[in-house]
């Protein structure tokens, strides 16, 4: 007797959002404020206007800039503010905060931006194993987007999910 393996996961409808697909892949570069800091320490707003004034903002084209400070000196918010305007300005991507905070953003973005027709009445598989650590909240957005249109949510991988929610 001869038995045929079959990948039923393959043929199934389920769908998989893996939070991993939401990152976007880009070319980042790092305004550190602490360098623009006296003594790498004090703010003085006349000479910060100044340095926003002189800098090369050419080199930071086609980058996405993450303004942040490596240090612990305390640096009013309109700074920050500042030079996100700056690169604003000169339509330069710019995010206020470290990358990890950026890819926290990106998700967030992204299951925001989904578009909800694709899943209406689908199963629906929320990856467990992701390289995203710190994602708890990630699963209360997904959950609050999906379930009033999916057919059913599991939580893991299509060999051994978890289910989280099924219509009646």
């Amino acid at each position: 007797m001869e038995y045929k393996i079959i990948n039923r996961v393959s043929k199934s409808k389920i769908t998989t959002i893996d939070f991993n697909d939401f990152l976007i892949q880009t070319n980042f570069e790092i305004i550190d404020l602490k360098n623009w800091l006296k003594d790498e320490i004090i703010l003085i707003e006349a000479e910060f206007r100044q340095k926003i004034k002189d800098y090369n903002w050419s080199d930071l084209k086609n980058k996405t800039v993450l303004i942040q400070c490596s240090n612990d000196a305390i640096i009013p918010h309109w700074a920050y503010l500042l030079i996100s305007s700056k690169l604003t300005e000169l339509e330069i991507r710019n995010f206020i905060g470290n990358q990890n905070e950026y890819k926290k953003y990106q998700i967030i973005d992204g299951i925001k931006s989904l578009d909800e027709k694709q899943f209406i009445d689908k199963p629906i598989i929320i990856k467990g194993c992701s390289d995203i650590s710190d994602n708890n909240y990630f699963y209360s957005l997904i959950i609050e987007k999906l379930q009033p249109i999916a057919k059913s949510i599991m939580f893991g991988e299509a060999c051994s999910a978890v289910p989280v929610y099924k219509r009646k």
